[in-house]
Parts: structure tokens; sequence; C-alpha cells
């Protein structure tokens, strides 16, 4: 180890195992391990050994209590060389004076290199980079130190040159910061010299070589790409203001608070991050063989102020196995390996405004065997702190990503409705697809297969697969928010049917035997949503309208081998897109704006005001005797050219 902290794991039941730490367990005289002795304890010098027990492993941490500054004068307790501790270490697990398992440890650790000394005034003059390269040796990265393969570095001794003297670097970063560039007239480096070099060539001192460029950037910025990673923080009491609806949680180290979730390829990804404010529920397939143990249980959360709290963990043991356990391959062997792993995690997160007050997980645990498929599941919870018996009270009115869209259906004696989408299960048919809510903010797609015969009527298969689209729909309107009322019908907007077929349009009945034309397959469901304030800092989203339309296509009978086939299958499909409108229509824009965009330099690329633009003082490429001569005798050309194109010119010409 190099650093104050090293972290181990100890895999196994930690219950009355005993840590200890024992320093130096090296013989002096023969050099040899000493023998292992469980009578030690966490404590051995300078070193304190803390151990964080889990499930099936165990953290253990060992670190330095000593400081690892460089010693000033008359001081202790400090470093006195650059190379502060060199200890050998001995990390033993012991269960009734028995090792179960050891680890040897070499530390070798340096001093801090903060500097502590005076400060001189005499400021490094910094050379114009536009006319003297920065650096003579680009490639000189370590100071008092000689750098392989760099020849230029004044700190290599000869005896040291020797050994990469045939690999030095080359070009600007080997020290050759002024080389002689192709256009040249001295230069042969081109491997292909146009005939017209000789006549064309520049002839010019190498002072002024266009390699300055490369440390000479004038008034170009360099763009900022931002990073993946979160960056380092010096001061966490400063650190957040809280979190928005989005932002991803943060934990005491500086990193994401992940929990498995599904990708946008239907897989799940481990190390997801958890945003704030977003519920999910999500399931994933595992086996014994590719199960990973997530985010341990103890990590602390950051509230959104800097502050942290312990998660409030629950376990419970599953006894109804069928439920998660899908699947169950055959087993030959007569011993099946079995584990004991998380079949479910349910997160409840209590907040406040921007932050995190409350953080609690119930762990269900259950035992998995070799060869059975697992299916997880994952929910994550956001509930107000001024939420009752677990029921969360409507604070912000508006729909909240994630959240199902409210539908009602004020033509019957109950309103509660429902606008659903498929989910296909088993063969992907539609008798056996299931149904799952339309999500506020996502847009979905989804569809499954209808069996078709091939002398199926036009009209019945019409009519069928209307009826199979109609029935995601049980709802006339759609609620405006989130807290809409079944009393208030001004909450809700009514759907906006566009019915596929009506009393002007000519079906046609298909007269060959297998295709059917205007056959409504696809279902499109458009919903059009603003946002219309804000509540503490969350933006209220309203829905405006709902339309609902459907796309006809062609089918026809697709014939398999040899035509044996008495059934094909038909797609049909639904979508639900989701439109972002602004809460107050723009401000028209008048004639006067109109006419002055198209002169506006800075919205086309055209810009005719700009056309004499050399001829004016701003033009500041060339002296402006110069520019105006120019302009000038560009003038003269042009009338030149227009009295010389006139009929009577050339009649005057003739005589």
């Amino acid at each position: 180890m190099s650093g104050p902290r090293v972290n181990s794991f100890f895999l196994g039941n930690s219950s009355g195992v005993k840590f200890s730490i024992t320093l130096s367990p090296r013989d002096e005289e023969t050099g040899k391990l000493q023998l292992a002795n469980c009578s030690g304890s966490k404590g051995a010098g300078d070193w304190n050994l803390d151990v964080t027990p889990g499930m099936n492993t165990s953290k253990v941490t060992v670190s330095l209590t000593r400081t690892l500054e460089l010693c000033l004068p008359n001081a202790t307790e400090c470093c006195p060389s650059s190379l502060c501790l060199v200890e050998t270490l001995q990390v033993l697990a012991c269960r009734h004076s028995v090792v179960l398992a050891q680890l040897l440890i070499q530390a070798e650790i340096f001093a801090n290199s903060s500097f502590t000394g005076n400060v001189s005034e005499n400021a490094t003059i910094i050379p114009n980079q536009a006319f003297k390269p920065l650096g003579s040796c680009p490639c000189n990265l370590t100071a008092g130190a000689c750098d392989v393969r760099c020849c230029c570095d004044l700190e290599c001794t000869p005896d040291l040159q020797q050994l990469f003297n045939g690999s030095c670097f080359t070009g600007v970063f080997g020290g050759d910061v002024n080389p002689p560039f192709d256009q040249l007239c001295s230069s042969q480096s081109m491997e292909y010299t146009p005939e017209w070099f000789p006549f064309l060539c520049v002839q010019s001192s190498l002072d002024n070589t266009p390699f300055l460029g490369y440390f000479y950037h004038g008034s170009t910025s360099i763009p900022k790409v931002p990073s993946f990673t979160i960056p380092l923080q010096t001061s966490p009491g400063k650190l957040f203001t809280g979190y928005e609806e989005g932002d991803p949680i943060i934990t005491e180290e500086d990193e994401y608070f992940t929990i498995p979730q599904q990708s946008m390829a239907g897989q799940c990804v481990g190390n997801a991050p958890v945003a704030y404010l977003q519920n999910f529920d999500v399931k994933c397939l595992t086996n014994l063989e590719s199960y990973k143990e997530g985010l341990p249980h103890n990590v602390r959360i950051n509230t959104g102020t800097a502050d942290f709290i312990q998660q409030n963990v629950f376990y419970r043991t599953i006894t109804d196995r069928g439920k998660f356990i899908t699947e169950s391959e055959s087993i030959h062997t007569a011993e099946v390996l079995c584990q004991n792993v998380t079949f479910a995690e349910h997160y409840k997160f209590t907040w406040k405004d921007k932050n995190i007050e409350q953080a609690n997980v119930t762990v269900f645990l259950g035992s998995l065997c070799d060869g059975e498929i697992l299916t997880q599941r994952f929910t994550v919870e956001f509930l107000s702190s001024e939420s009752t018996n677990g029921e969360e009270v409507f604070v912000n009115p508006g729909y909240q990503f994630g959240k199902p869209v409210r539908a009602a259906n004020m033509n019957a004696s109950d309103p509660l409705g429902s606008l659903n989408i498929w989910q296909p299960a088993d063969r992907g048919l539609c008798a056996s697809a299931t149904y799952r809510p339309v999500l506020f903010g996502v847009d979905s797609y989804s569809g499954c297969f209808l069996e078709v015969g091939i002398n199926e009527d036009c009209s019945l298969l019409r009519g069928n697969v209307t009826e199979k689209l109609n029935s995601l729909i049980h709802a006339t309107h759609i609620g405006k928010r989130d807290n809409s009322s079944y009393s208030d019908l001004n909450d809700w907007v009514e759907i906006i049917r566009l019915d596929p077929f009506n009393s002007d349009t000519n079906v046609s009945t298909g007269s060959l035997k297998g295709i059917c034309p205007d056959i409504p397959a696809n279902l499109n469901i458009r919903i059009i949503f603003s946002k219309v304030g804000a509540v503490q800092g969350i933006p209220q989203r309203q829905i405006l309208a709902v339309q609902i339309s459907y796309s006809t296509v062609l089918w026809q009978f697709q014939c398999g081998l040899g035509c044996k086939n008495s059934f094909s299958f038909l797609p049909i499909t639904a979508s639900v897109q989701f439109i972002e409108v602004p809460a107050q229509p723009p401000i028209p824009v008048t004639r006067y704006q109109k006419i002055y965009a198209e002169f506006d330099c800075n919205q086309n690329d055209v810009c005719w005001p700009q056309l004499l633009y050399p001829m004016t003082r701003f033009y500041t490429g060339e002296p402006y005797s110069q520019s105006l001569a120019k302009g000038l005798l560009l003038a003269f050309l042009i009338l030149l050219a227009a009295i010389m194109s006139n009929p009577w010119f050339s009649k005057l010409w003739n005589r």
C-alpha cells in the first residue's frame, strides 16, 4: 500500500470472527514470518483496523492515524524524510483461536509534498508565445529527474542518454520546436513536390515558423467538453444547495447512488444512478452464475445540503419462491449449489423541498440455486414529508415524469377510467398480452400479433382490429393535473377521437383472397402538455389536449413453406407521443421585425449591409488608403464594363 488507507474484503459469515492487526510480523534475524497469533487487537502502533460486517462479505479497512507532513524545525510527530513510513502489517481473522484468513500488507508511504518554504518575489518572465516557444523541451515533464526518451532534457546524463539514444521523441514534443516547414524553399521534406514549388515557395527564417501555432492560440478558446465523472469537491460544506427534479443522488464518497434499472434497450444496468423525485419499478433476470451484489446498504446519502444520512435497512425472508423463480433448468447433479441472495429491494425516500430527510430500504432475501432463473425486483418511491400513512399528499398538483396519466369515463356510473398500452408476453400474441398504464412524459411504442386466416372477411377484420385497439382506452376524458377531481368537469380535457372510417370514406371491401386494404393497425396517441408554473422549485405540468388517431395498412397473407399455414400474423401497434408547447402563445412578429430580420447579419448567412464593408473604417485588414483605392478601382472597372456593354458604345467605336 502507498496511501494512509487500504480496503479489503472477508468472504463468508463474519459472526463470531475476531479480527486483529499486528505490526512487523517478520523475524529480524531470519526474515521469516512469525507464527500467527490470534491474541492481537484492532490497533497496532499508528494503525487502526475497522470491520464493517455484511451479509456474506465484510469490509476490512486498515488506516493510518498519524500525520504525513514533513518535519519543520523543532517539530515532532512528523516525517523526517520524504519516505515517511516503511512497515509490514498482518491482519488476522480468527474464530475460537483458529486462523481463518490472514492478510500481509507492505506499507511504503511518502510524506505529503506541500510547499512550506518562503516564496520568492522574483516573477518568472514568460516570453510572448507568438514569437518564441514557451518551452524548448516539451518532453521534459519531471523536475529534477531525467525523462526517458527525452534527449533534450538537460537533467539526463550522457550515461542515461545512451540507454534510449535510438528511441528519442521526435518532432515538436521531442524538442524540435522550430522544424523546417513544407512551404520553405530549402525544405525537402515533402514526399511529392509539385512542379510549381520552386516558383511559389516561401523564403523565410526559421524564427518565423508556423509551428508556433502549437503554443500560441491568440483569442481562440478551447471548448470545455463535459466530463462523465463527478468533479472533486474541496469544500463539502458548500457543495449542494439542494436537489432539483432529475438530479442524481450523491453518496458520501462523492459518487452516484446506484440501483439496477432498465436501459433503453430493455436490459438491466447495475450501476444506474437514482434520480431525485423519479419513481420506478423494474424487474431484472439473473442466475446464480451472473449474480452480483449491488451497492452496500451502509453507504451514507447526501441529503442535498452536504449533510449525510444513514439508510434504515429492514431484512425480510422470502417464503414463496415461486413468485421470483420464473424458470428452472434440468439439474442432473446430485448436489446443487445454493446461495442466499437478494430477491427484491424496496427503497422509500422521504423528501421535503429540495432535501432528502430519510431513506428506508426493505431487502427480501432468499435462496437461489444453480440452474434457476431469478426475477429480481427493485422499486424506488419518493414520499413527501407531509404524507400520512404512506399516502402521498398532492403537494404539486401537476404531473411528474413517470407518473401514470389519469383517465376518466364520464359516460359511466363509475368514472374511473384507464389509458393503457400493451405489455406483450409469451409469443407476443394479442390474446395473451397484458396492459400497462401510459406514464406521463414517457414516449412509448408497443404492439402484439393478431392471428388472421387466409379466408378472413376484410370488414370483420377491420372491426376486430378496431376493437382490439379501443380496448386500450377506457376513457372519454384525461385529467389536466395529477389531482384532477372526478366531480369537476373543468379538471378534465375531452379526448379528440379521429375515427379511422366515417360515412364520407369509401372503404374497399377487398375482392382478392388474402388481401385486405385500409386495416387500422396503428393507434396513435398524442398528448400536448405545458409548464404552467412551479411549486417549491418543481415544475408544474398540465395536459392541454389529447388526440387519438389511426393509421391504416395493407394486410396481405404471408405464405409459408408450401403454403401449408392457414393463419398469418397481423402486427397491430400503439404509440404514445408527448408534445410540450409553451404555456402562453409567443408574441406575433410585426412587419417591421420581419423586414429587419432580412437585413440582420446575425440571423442570415448573406449580409447585404456589409457589401461595402472593405471600404468602411471598420475594416482593419489593410490600411484604409489601400482599401479605398482598391474599391475605387473596382468601381471604375464596373462602370467601364457597363459603358462598353451599351449598344451606342459599339457604334461609336466602329466610327
